[in-house]
């Protein structure tokens, strides 16, 4: 059998598993492996000629799996020194994982997370095997409820298939919904801090290197996770397995999707009341957040908002101020970068913002992405009371506004903020979302494959890490665009796309992971989304971009 590695041949005589593999040749920082393609665990025993490509910390498919096992060690502690405990996870602040108890009989303090702590470093240092079993789905029943975890059997309800992955580890079982690490000595750092109402679970990145991201303690992100997981139990719906008891009839989705749409109203509205309370100071509203947060939807319908208090905003686009490809900076391929701040007309923008404040007549540029040159736009004018609105990546970055004063700014900061969970022990990724999202809307306008946008979802996400990310905390405001219901929507959109890409293609690996929480949701249908939903920005349908 010949495996092909980093362009060398290795020869075995017999199939040996991707760890010894690894091993025999020196590779260090080993998590995970690609086999024609295919994401394999590294316990995985290729049986012919294929070539093979060693992952460490610095991929994120690999980093999945080595939170996954996190994920599944932690868990594993708590239920050794706390039987009857109630452990769930949400994804958190500052690139973290929140763990709370559901049910405790203790006190979650330094005394009680150090114990964990010791419980969770003294099984990586056993070096337990953890190993992987398919059973039918009346096993896991048994195995599940045997093991209190009543969550995960509620889901199996909605599985197609008529078995079960679980992954055991010396007497203790539990899954994930994601591949593993062979053992437990392969996790190597891990962090726990308390943080009400539980305690933060940090992890590697594959964006820093591996290392750890520093904490960052955002207190407006904070609390709009809190807001999501107390929206969570208000509607009975943070699992799949609620979510779906809505979907199940017609009369009942329609009140779970308008229970959320009013959520966002009235997020609209209590945002539309900070401004107009402090009116005769805002002169600037800037709008940013990542891909796909609906920002073109929510910054219309933040402008209407303003309209029904006698607040009559102008919106300008930051992208009509490009100075164009050939001025743009070098990426490090020669590419023009145009994500770049310094890919902006800066210094005529800041002009053209402070002669609007003043009163002055100004006629805006308006970027031909055609001809790839800037033309005149409209003329116009604001009074002393309109607000500019700027809608874009560099929106809070105070280097795009530098010479308007601060007290003068107010910065929204856009995106979904999820507490949907597949069960207890698996939170569904808002990065995940947000891809789902963008799949969706390329396909619907831009007529793009699922491959068309994966291939730009790497530059999307360094070009957040780099201008988005690191300007959030000037926000004065988040606004959480997630609507719990909308995967129930997304799913027919995406599903057909992704189940079309070909098992030999560098996408498999993602769509098969966004697949495989995805077929556990029931359907709900489009006509049911209100025409100004921020969803109608991705399935089509919305007043505010349809073409």
């Amino acid at each position: 059998m010949k495996l092909t590695i980093a362009g060398k041949v290795y020869e075995t005589e017999s199939p040996k598993p991707l760890r010894l593999i690894a091993e025999e040749l020196g590779y260090e920082n080993v998590l995970a492996a690609t086999v024609d393609m295919r994401l394999r665990e590294l316990s995985y025993l290729p049986t012919g000629d294929a070539e093979v490509t060693f992952l460490d910390y610095t991929h994120s498919d690999s980093i999945s799996i080595y939170e996954a096992t996190l994920r599944y060690v932690i868990a594993k502690a708590v239920k050794n020194l706390f039987p009857h405990a109630k452990l769930r996870y949400n994804y958190s602040i500052s690139r973290s994982i929140l763990a709370v108890f559901d049910r405790f009989d203790g006190v979650l303090n330094e005394t009680t997370l150090k114990q964990i702590h010791d419980e969770v470093d003294r099984i990586i240092q056993a070096d337990y095997p953890i190993n992987r079993r398919r059973i039918s789905i009346g096993e896991a029943h048994l195995i599940y409820e045997g093991l209190d975890m009543m969550d995960k059997v509620d889901v199996l309800q909605y599985r197609d298939e008529d078995y079960v992955n679980l992954y055991e580890c010396n007497d203790y079982m539990n899954y994930m919904f994601g591949y593993m690490l062979p053992s437990t000595g392969y996790l190597k750092a891990y962090e726990l801090m308390l943080y009400h109402p539980g305690f933060l679970i940090r992890y590697p990145r594959p964006e820093l290197g591996g290392e750890i991201p520093p904490f960052e303690d955002e207190q407006m992100f904070g609390l709009a996770l809190k807001d999501a997981a107390k929206w969570g139990r208000i509607i009975s719906g943070n699992t799949i397995a609620k979510m779906n008891t809505f979907a199940k009839q017609r009369k009942s989705s329609i009140d779970f999707v308008n229970m959320c749409e009013t959520k966002h109203n009235h997020q609209l509205n209590e945002l539309g009341t900070l401004i107009e309370d402090n009116i005769d100071n805002i002169r600037i509203i800037g709008i940013a957040g990542p891909s796909s947060s609906g920002k073109t939807t929510f910054s219309n319908r933040l402008r209407i908002e303003l309209m029904t208090r006698g607040i009559r905003p102008l919106m300008i686009s930051i992208d009509d101020y490009y100075l164009g490809r050939h001025q743009a900076p070098k990426n490090e391929d020669g590419t023009p970068d145009l994500e770049h701040i310094d890919a902006l007309d800066v210094d005529l923008f800041n002009n053209d913002m402070l002669k609007l404040i003043r009163g002055e007549t100004v006629t805006l540029p308006k970027f031909n992405f055609l001809t790839g040159k800037r033309e005149a736009g409209l003329t116009v004018e604001i009074a002393e009371d309109q607000p500019i609105i700027i809608e874009g990546i560099h929106a809070l970055n105070d280097k795009l506004t530098f010479a308007i004063p601060k007290h003068q700014k107010y910065n929204i900061y856009i995106s979904p903020q999820t507490q949907l969970h597949i069960d207890d022990h698996n939170p569904i990724s808002i990065t995940n979302l947000r891809l789902l999202r963008r799949l969706v809307r390329d396909q619907k306008y831009r007529n793009a494959s699922a491959g068309d946008t994966m291939d730009m979802w790497p530059s999307v996400r360094r070009g957040e890490f780099q201008w988005i990310y690191p300007h959030q905390k000037h926000a004065d405001y988040v606004f959480n665009s997630e609507l719990t219901y909308e995967l129930a929507v997304l799913k027919k959109h995406a599903i057909k796309q992704l189940r079309a890409i070909p098992t030999n293609d560098k996408h498999f690996i993602t769509a098969n992971k966004l697949i495989k929480f995805l077929k556990y949701f029931i359907d709900i249908d489009d006509d049911i989304v209100p025409n100004n939903s921020l969803l109608r920005e991705f399935i089509g349908g919305s007043p505010f971009n349809d073409e």
